[in-house]
């Protein structure tokens, strides 16, 4: 009987139609697609069918500290309410900078407390004591 539930659920489950499960962006695909790479440089894009875009080229860049890569680059795709989302970046020594009308910007700075300035005027003027420790 046991065996007989457990080939009842198989069956079952097999025949399930979860076609509704699978999501339309599964079936995109790929309008263009390019790619260069060398030692010293690279870039690619693509484009698919349901408005994804990608596109970034980078360089080895000699500095202080030894090589980096320094990358530029832009991707936009199509949220879920319609809205076209477009992303422009910059990756160099001076981190991710990232650039879209729909990021967050940060607030304004604001000017530090006096005593706030006061307080560091102390300390700058008065530095802690070196104490001496006894065994």
């Amino acid at each position: 009987m046991k065996s007989f539930v457990a080939l009842l659920a198989v069956v079952a489950v097999v025949a399930a139609d979860v076609s509704h499960l699978r999501s339309p962006e599964a079936d995109a695909q790929i309008l263009k697609q390019d790619a260069d790479v060398l030692p010293d440089q690279y870039q690619y894009s693509y484009e698919t069918s349901n408005g994804i875009a990608a596109q970034e080229s980078g360089a080895l860049k000699a500095g202080p500290d030894g090589e980096a890569i320094a990358v530029q680059g832009s991707n936009s795709y199509t949220a879920p309410g319609g809205e076209v989302i477009q992303t422009s970046y910059i990756a160099d020594e001076n981190g991710y900078q990232p650039q879209g009308a729909h990021l967050p910007t940060p607030p304004a700075p604001q000017e530090i407390p006096e005593y706030i300035l006061r307080s560091l005027e102390y300390i700058r003027t008065h530095p802690p004591k070196e104490e001496v420790r006894r065994l």
